[in-house]
């Protein structure tokens, strides 16, 4: 090696050791912000901005050992509110008097997707940390994760320096535009809150009470047909695979999960229409909508309709519920992290 490509290997070798620095730091600084939100109480005022609106919330948030109990509430519109406790997830909605219970998330509601942050696949993001700067008063420590390609979000996060509590998230493109931000205004940490606090606000008197139950896979309707993805994005695989009985009827419906780590695409898969005879699978008709942050597309296979939504670009949905195929039995792979 001559003298020359010896400076040019070791000044190599000293940036990369340098941008490994960046990102163990970075690293560090995500597993204390999971840490604080796994373990502090906290409540406070957040503005949630999507799609050119903006709703401002309220939240309580309760840890008493293993148990999470959460509430949030909307300040702007119907004013509906959404508790996790015991184990199930309560939404109230009073514009259109429902009340909606189903299994609750271990985590809690609103910061859930930031606990995966660490754990998403290397190859698919970039992590960084950059300069740090000031949140409703608050310093904060700033975390980039950057997509490498144009089919998965990224991050934007902003640290609280002191407790490690993330004030300010954005989701981006690649390119760079804010999708969805999240911003709390007002944020307290403390030691105790009241049982109270966490009880719904509204007399739900008259309302229709709703029940999401989750099926077996020996329920659907006697059929053994099972569904996979013939062909995913780079760094997804298929994390979850369940059977569900729709909101408001006995219909069962197969439900995949595939995951990069980060980002997550939700597969429903619909019974065959029994009316009509099976057909190939048709590209179109497709149905494409954009919900705040989520795509979603409905296309049909094989006679069934296939919706997928997810946190993600049109193009990754698309590319993934074209891919579903019947026939073969989907192989789960979980991530570490991944949603289920």
């Amino acid at each position: 090696m001559t003298v020359v490509n010896k400076k040019v290997f070791f000044a190599t070798a000293a940036l990369a050791a340098s941008f490994a620095a960046v990102a163990d730091d970075a690293r560090g600084l995500l597993v204390r912000m999971e840490r604080a939100l796994a373990s502090r109480n906290y409540q406070g005022t957040f503005v949630h901005e999507h799609d050119g609106q903006s709703e401002t919330l309220k939240i309580v948030h309760r840890v008493n050992g293993n148990n999470i109990s959460e509430r949030i509430v909307s300040l702007d519109g119907s004013g509906r509110e959404v508790i996790r406790r015991d184990g199930e997830l309560t939404a109230y909605f009073p514009d259109r008097r429902v009340v909606l219970v189903q299994s609750g998330p271990k985590e809690g509601l609103l910061l859930t997707d930031l606990l995966k942050l660490d754990s998403a696949v290397a190859q698919m993001y970039r992590l960084n940390e950059e300069a740090p700067n000031r949140v409703s008063g608050r310093l904060a420590r700033v975390i980039a994760i950057e997509p490498q390609d144009n089919l998965r979000y990224g991050y934007r996060v902003w640290i609280d320096d002191h407790s490690a509590m993330p004030i300010k998230t954005q989701l981006r493109t690649a390119a760079g535009r804010v999708v969805e931000q999240l911003v709390f205004t007002e944020l307290t940490l403390p030691t105790h809150v009241a049982d109270e606090a966490l009880q719904p606000a509204l007399a739900t008197n008259g309302y229709r009470w709703v029940r999401r139950e989750t099926a077996t896979a020996a329920s659907r309707d006697g059929s053994d047909t099972t569904w996979n993805a013939s062909e995913l994005p780079p760094g997804f695989r298929l994390t979850a695979n369940s059977t569900q009985v729709m909101t408001g009827s006995n219909t069962v419906v197969t439900h995949l999960v595939f995951s990069d780590g980060l980002a997550s695409v939700s597969v429903f898969v619909e019974p065959e229409t029994r009316s009509r005879p099976r057909q190939p699978k048709v590209a179109l008709p497709e149905t494409v909508t954009n919900l705040g942050s989520s795509s979603a597309l409905s296309t049909e296979v094989d006679g069934h309709k296939v919706t997928a939504i997810g946190e993600v670009p049109p193009d990754t949905v698309r590319a993934i519920a074209d891919s579903i195929r019947a026939g073969f039995a989907p192989e789960v792979r979980p991530l570490a992290g991944a949603p289920h």
